[in-house]
């Protein structure tokens, strides 16, 4: 136990505690794939990083030089490429997944069935990430929590803000005795025009993409037609 004490002060004075809640919101954010705490992604990071800068300050003449600038982007790439690229991934698959989840969640409760016993049909029929985050709030209303309190904490578990929004208008709903119909068909609504726009905004994108493609292989290919002749007779 004093050992445990000890080591959890001397954390505390290497990692602020912001950092460490920061960290483990995003690893809880993560979903199956979390693999370790914070304090221990923190520690490989670090490690990670003094190693960096200790073989890049030997191995090279400017290590000096080097060393510093390489690590800082290492430290930071570090967290982008375990953490925040897998949740913006997981974030997309949850949004993609969001319609199909709650439109069956919205037909389910039209046929009388209550929030929770609807929660339970729509899971027990749809196979996705979102209904598995679904079903480990179900199972934490089994053990006593209520239904608000199970959905408050599973927002912790998501990493989109447009699914976090549907529960937060639940939640509000379920408390304040509202219609629950008439909030899902809002937020389907909602998620049906954000599919949309994001389909129009992929559209958009398509000519720029052609641009790039034409300036880097087409172009220099005509250039190359045009000149090539000129070049010939040049060189002979």
């Amino acid at each position: 136990m004093y050992n445990t004490k000890s080591k959890n002060k001397v954390i505390r004075k290497i990692y602020r505690d912001q950092d460490i809640v920061m960290i483990q919101q995003k690893l809880d954010m993560m979903g199956d794939i979390k693999f370790i705490d914070a304090i221990r992604y923190m520690n490989v990071r670090f490690l990670m990083t003094a190693l960096l800068f200790i073989a890049i300050l030997f191995m090279f003449d400017f290590g000096y030089i080097y060393a510093p600038i390489l690590s800082v982007m290492f430290y930071f790439l570090f967290d982008y490429s375990f953490i925040d690229y897998h949740l913006k991934k997981r974030a997309s698959m949850l949004d993609a997944e969001a319609l199909q989840f709650f439109e069956i969640l919205t037909l389910t409760l039209e046929s009388g069935r209550n929030l929770e016993q609807a929660l339970e049909t729509t899971c027990f029929n749809v196979e996705s990430n979102l209904s598995n985050e679904f079903k480990k709030t179900l199972m934490e209303t089994k053990f006593g929590k209520s239904l608000p309190e199970a959905l408050e904490n599973m927002k912790l578990r998501i990493p989109s803000i447009t699914i976090n929004n549907i529960i937060l208008n639940i939640i509000q709903t379920n408390i304040f005795g509202n219609s629950i119909l008439e909030t899902m068909y809002n937020q389907i609504d909602f998620l049906r025009e954000k599919q949309l726009l994001e389909v129009k905004e992929k559209i958009n994108k398509i000519p720029n993409k052609v641009s790039i493609l034409s300036v880097i292989f087409v172009i220099p290919l005509i250039l190359l037609l045009i000149l090539g002749p000129i070049i010939i007779n040049f060189l002979s």
